[in-house]
């Protein structure tokens, strides 16, 4: 996106391992992007919160609750982000970002919370 890159952090912690890919990527204006986000829990589990920040501190993207076994075919984000779109095909989460544009350049970040 006009020479600025795209870049994802990954995060492991204890019984709950979230992955993301790719790691960093270059867009053209105009292109569709997914941002992969793997979630891994070792013990079963009920529901997650999954949130994609840009930029951390910015806000929350997109956040939805999860079920383990439950797909979510793609979702608009929220009425107000129409380009954002939230998919869960377990264990992969992907947010796709349609028609990428100069300001979309910047950090991703997929945050997961076990909730109980």
């Amino acid at each position: 996106l006009g020479g600025d890159s795209l870049s994802v952090t990954p995060l492991a912690a204890g019984a709950l391992r979230v992955s993301q890919d790719p790691g960093e990527m270059w867009v053209m204006e105009g292109d569709e992007v997914a941002l992969g986000c793997q979630v891994l829990v070792a013990e079963p589990w009920d529901l997650l919160r999954l949130e994609w920040v840009k930029d951390v501190g910015r806000g929350v993207l997109c956040a939805i609750r999860l079920r383990p076994t439950t797909p979510m075919a793609p979702t608009p984000c929220t009425p107000h982000a129409p380009r954002l779109h939230l998919a869960w095909y377990p264990p992969w989460a992907t947010l796709s970002l349609r028609q990428a544009r100069g300001d979309d350049a910047g950090h991703y970040l997929c945050r997961v919370t076990l909730e109980i």
